[in-house]
């Protein structure tokens, strides 16, 4: 049975416009995504007429102004979208997330008129995008960069490799960070657009992952890579400042592809209850199983909340640090615990490619670990909690 079949959406005060955003892409998740999980699963790749109806849609450029080319929505928005597809597929859903959050928002926040009127255009209509900080030597030591930006005659030569870089096999347009002077610390950390074809550029490994199997995760080389100095981000030295505030607002979107995955994993877990008898009833009708289903429902509802608001503060223009620390921290680990049950509820067939809830699960483990992980998203709350 599709999860699809029992599926609600939550019971939240939304405006009309954002109601009929959500509920298109509830459709289009679905009846066009939902078809194509197992396939894309199985291929590791997403399905490139998917990411094109995405684009077409407009979930490739929700914030971004219509005038140059986006939707001219909200960040709040996105959230509604990211959530809308891990119901269905975590992997779709990251995808848009990463374009969304990680490569329009510091290109439209921090580049030049000239920037945006080349960049965001391509990026809102058919051109995907990455963000690339991570290193196989700096994870969640973030700014202990060793790729380094040399100045020449036009522009900079980038040195140095990348990991686990979301999109990386599909992106051809790279949001990057390198250090112009590791003497300087994390004040000498710059941002650079960089084009896939750029020469001294490569793509490397595709990681062979435990979920989101579909979205790809890669590594990527600079090799004495040239970028014209019409494509550094913002100012010289304070790309860590880019860094910072753009993965404030890319927490938002993993919690809200956190509460979407453990939406689906407990829609179809009401599915499979009210239909499998056991001792001559449903698996519903039983008040151990009402009260577990009843306490991941609340803890689902409670995540979306946070998220949700984090999300509305942040459209605001409000300082979330705090916020989506604690938005990021609680969805992904509600997450977790969700999914698990969920398999659990499924019995021996939760435990089988059979159905949903296994994917659900796989999928949900990564919440707790990219964009910071919990011990981070911890250490940022206690920060503002305890100064």
């Amino acid at each position: 049975m599709s999860s699809s079949e029992t599926a609600r959406p939550p019971l939240t005060l939304l405006s009309d416009e954002e109601e009929l955003f959500r509920a298109a892409v509830y459709e289009f998740a679905d009846t066009v995504v939902r078809p194509r999980v197992n396939e894309m699963e199985a291929a590791g790749k997403i399905d490139p007429a998917i990411t094109q109806q995405c684009f077409d849609m407009g979930l490739m450029g929700v914030e971004i102004p219509e005038a140059l080319g986006g939707a001219g929505g909200s960040l709040f928005m996105t959230t509604l979208a990211v959530e809308s597809l891990s119901r269905v597929d975590a992997s779709a859903a990251i995808q848009v997330d990463v374009q969304n959050t990680l490569v329009n928002y510091p290109i439209h926040a921090y580049g030049t008129d000239a920037q945006r009127a080349q960049w965001l255009p391509e990026l809102t209509s058919r051109t995907i995008g990455a963000y690339a900080l991570s290193e196989p030597g700096s994870g969640s030591d973030a700014f202990a960069l060793s790729t380094r930006a040399e100045k020449v005659d036009g522009g900079w030569k980038l040195t140095g490799s990348k990991a686990w870089i979301t999109n990386g096999a599909e992106a051809e347009v790279f949001v990057v960070f390198a250090t112009v002077d590791p003497d300087k610390g994390y004040k000498g950390i710059t941002a650079f657009i960089v084009r896939r074809d750029a020469p001294g550029f490569s793509i490397g490994k595709k990681e062979d992952k435990l979920g989101i199997r579909a979205s790809s995760t890669t590594a990527l080389h600079f090799e004495q890579c040239f970028v014209p100095d019409n494509q550094v981000l913002g100012e010289v030295g304070v790309g860590y400042k880019i860094a910072i505030d753009t993965l404030n607002g890319g927490r938002i979107g993993i919690g809200a592809q956190m509460i979407g995955i453990a939406q689906g994993a407990l829609d179809a877990s009401v599915a499979y209850l009210k239909e499998r008898k056991q001792f001559g009833k449903s698996l519903a009708e039983f008040q151990g199983i009402q009260f577990q289903v009843a306490q991941a429902a609340t803890e689902l509802e409670a995540a979306r909340l946070l998220v949700y608001n984090t999300a509305r503060l942040r459209d605001a223009g409000m300082d979330i640090v705090r916020e989506g620390a604690m938005a990021k921290l609680y969805a992904s680990q509600m997450c977790a615990r969700v999914t698990s049950l969920c398999v659990e509820l499924f019995g021996g067939y939760g435990y089988t490619r059979d159905y949903p809830v296994e994917k659900f699960y796989r999928d949900a483990k990564i919440g707790t670990i990219y964009e910071g992980t919990s011990n981070m998203q911890l250490q940022t709350i206690a920060k503002s909690v305890l100064r």
